[in-house]
Formats: structure tokens, C-alpha cells, sequence
């Protein structure tokens, strides 16, 4: 079984992303806050991390640059990390950040799927124009 952390505050898109993923071989965690994020991934090791791009003080993208920077420092393994973005334009940060993925809200079930799915195969899904995160 996956399990997949969600991080954001919005009850309407964890009942999404919940309703789209959890099921008999997925697990949906979910955290109200950016600053959450650390802890859970140290105590539960989810295989794929989803980053809401506004969330309390600390939004998906602070949220995503902690996570690589534990990364980095070999406190914490790597994995997957996506962000659900509020307009394209928000792609260039979220590349800047070193998420592997990233949806446009409002989110479908059929594109959160292949983020899912894609993104534990060790790929990489890019919603939206690739040219706004360059």
C-alpha cells in the first residue's frame, strides 16, 4: 500500500484528492499546515508528498524547499513531491523549488491519477505550459 501526504487547509480539495486516491492499495495523510509536513515525513516516510500551493504561513512552495534542504543534509530520504498550483504562472516556482510535479487547480481525478501514478514510477508530470517554468 501507498501512502500519499496531503498538505492543505482546504477541505474541499483533501476531499477531492481523497476521493481520487485512497482506496485499498492508497492511503490519503493529511496536514493543515506547511510546517506539519517535516514532522509526518520523519514519523510516517509517505511515498509521494502533495503541496497545496497556499497554506497557513507556510505554503507548498517554503514547504518543498524544506523538504529538498533535509534532503540535502541527508536527515530526511527523498521523495516524489508535488504541488497543486493556483495559476500557470506559479509553475516557475514551482520548478524553482525541485518539485518533480505539479497540477493547476481546480484539480480532475484523471490528471491527479497520472501525477500518482507517474510520479511513483520516478517520473515527472508537468501540468499547464512547460515554458512558464522556465
Amino acid at each position: 500500500m501507498s501512502t500519499v501526504l496531503l498538505a492543505t487547509d482546504s477541505d474541499h480539495l483533501a476531499a477531492e484528492v481523497d476521493a481520487t486516491l485512497a482506496g485499498d492499495d492508497c492511503q490519503v495523510l493529511r496536514v493543515r499546515q506547511g510546517s506539519d509536513v517535516l514532522p509526518v515525513l520523519e514519523a510516517v516516510e509517505p511515498q509521494l508528498v502533495l503541496l497545496d500551493m497556499q497554506i497557513g504561513s507556510m505554503g507548498g512552495i517554503a514547504t518543498c524547499i524544506a523538504i529538498r534542504q533535509e534532503e540535502g543534509a541527508l536527515r530526511l530520504r527523498h521523495r516524489p513531491t508535488a504541488l497543486l498550483l493556483d495559476r500557470e504562472v506559479d509553475a516557475h516556482l514551482a520548478a524553482e523549488s525541485r518539485a518533480e510535479g505539479w497540477l493547476l487547480k481546480p484539480v480532475d481525478s484523471l490528471r491527479l491519477r497520472k501525477l500518482y501514478r507517474t510520479l511513483l514510477a520516478q517520473g515527472t508530470y508537468y501540468d499547464g505550459n512547460l515554458e512558464t517554468a522556465s
